[in-house]
């Protein structure tokens, strides 16, 4: 059987520009989520937000990336990748630009779940895209490059939200919110020519268009054994939104969507309020500089783990990384009195050790489901990852005031360990499979018994 001219194409200069434009996603969404907390004090005066109406704020994003993701996942198996590619990020661009007008609460309520929708939208579409012009020998780290993108966007936001509200004053919050239109506006004017992919193409029966873009990108004329190759180690066609939750890909679709939910409410939580934990540990709160800094943190963890992830395997890396997350967690569940130092260490310790899940919020999904279903199951991991998120913003607040500093950390290590389980017995092994091999649930088992813990 001919080999698949992907899977198997040196990396070039090609693939690393698929990766900026689908980085561009990332760098929006984390630029979106942290700008609204920069200006939130402000929204509140100028628009006399009653509590309720400034949660429905902070939480309208998290809930349009919940619906954008279940939605737009299957949307883009079924009509393709590149429409989507775009259309997504005018949407967002529209959305950003708007919030120049706002007079009301709700108008901005309305607002933010439009651009989580548009976001949410783009994580499947953006994966999908990727991970499917991607050899697999670079598979692994190349996904990875997308989440550092995220903490470059939220620091970014940061820096700019500041920096007009020193120039700006009371009113700036409405420029801080615009303001994300502009790198949007360059990330889609730049995607307009990205290729679709030649694997849904040829899923769906387009060979002579799969046949052109890989020649345009690749420079390589394929033959027809070499389209059949791009998905003759896939399932059989036919599946449906519902064929995530059958078979072998039930305990896929909740792997996936358990460890990232497992994950991101306790990091999502302490990402967010950073700093007032901080604070609550008697160490003096600064807020740029202590978002700033937290963003750096989780910025530097994503390194280590780019760098294993085809060395030592998916599996080895997720299942080690929950570990370590769990421990400074614990640690600070124990001692809540603990000194300063202690705790700044175990702040940094968290965020270096979550860059294992981080990187694999976005590789999994990509690879554990067939072309058909691909983006189905980035979306479906997203939006119940998104109920982790928005459960752990909301209540964190609720459980340092009620249940107390050392009980809300350990409540963190108690979660983070559920997730190092849901690891040991479910985290398969992908590392060097083509793509229809690892997405495949009769190729091989689960977990390869040479990378196997426990």
């Amino acid at each position: 059987m001919a080999q698949s001219v992907i899977d198997e194409a040196p990396y070039g200069s090609f693939h690393r520009r698929m990766v900026l434009l689908s980085a561009g996603g990332p760098f929006v969404d984390g630029y979106v989520l942290t700008n609204i907390g920069v200006v939130s004090a402000l929204i509140q005066q100028q628009l006399r937000l009653d509590e309720t109406e400034l949660g429905l704020v902070g939480a309208a994003a998290l809930v349009g990336l919940f619906v954008g993701g279940l939605a737009f996942g299957r949307v883009t198996d079924i009509i393709g990748r590149k429409l989507m590619y775009t259309v997504d990020l005018a949407a967002l661009a529209i959305g950003s630009a708007l919030c120049l007008f706002v007079q009301e609460g709700w108008q901005l309520i309305v607002l933010r779940l439009v651009l989580g929708i548009a976001i949410g939208a783009d994580y499947p579409i953006a994966t999908a895209i990727l991970s499917e012009w991607l050899p697999r020998k670079e598979r692994g780290r190349a996904m990875g490059q997308l989440m550092a993108w995220w903490f470059t966007g939220a620091c970014a936001a940061t820096v700019v939200g500041y920096g007009m509200v020193e120039l700006l004053g009371d009113d700036s919050w409405r420029w801080v919110l615009a303001s994300a239109a502009v790198p949007t506006v360059v990330i889609m004017i730049a995607r307009r020519h990205a290729p679709e992919s030649p694997r849904w193409l040829v899923a769906n029966g387009e060979r002579d268009k799969a046949r052109e873009v890989i020649s345009t990108s690749l420079g390589h004329e394929c033959t027809d054994a070499e389209l059949d190759a791009l998905i003759s180690d896939e399932s059989p066609s036919g599946m449906t939104f519902w064929s995530a939750f059958k078979s072998g890909y039930l305990k896929r679709t909740l792997f996936v969507s358990l460890f990232w939910t497992f994950q991101i409410i306790p990091l999502f939580a302490l990402y967010t309020y950073g700093p007032t934990i901080l604070a609550a540990f008697k160490i003096s709160e600064q807020s740029l500089l202590g978002q700033v800094l937290i963003s750096v943190v989780f910025l530097v963890g994503l390194f280590p783990a780019i760098w294993l992830i085809d060395r030592i395997g998916r599996r080895r890396l997720i299942i080690y990384s929950f570990a370590l997350m769990t421990v400074p967690l614990a640690v600070l569940g124990v001692v809540p009195d603990a000194a300063p130092w202690v705790v700044v260490v175990a702040f940094c310790a968290y965020a270096l050790f979550s860059g294992g899940p981080n990187i694999l919020e976005w590789a999994y999904p990509t690879e554990l489901f067939p072309t058909e279903i691909r983006g189905t199951a980035v979306g479906i991991a997203t939006s119940a990852s998104r109920i982790g998120a928005a459960i752990g913003t909301y209540l964190l607040p609720y459980s340092l005031t009620h249940l107390g500093l050392g009980t809300t950390m350990m409540l963190g290590a108690v979660i983070t360990a559920a997730g190092l389980l849901v690891c040991i017995a479910w985290a398969p092994e992908t590392k060097g499979r083509t793509l229809g091999e690892a997405a495949r649930v009769d190729a091989r088992p689960m977990a390869d018994p040479q990378t196997a813990i426990g």
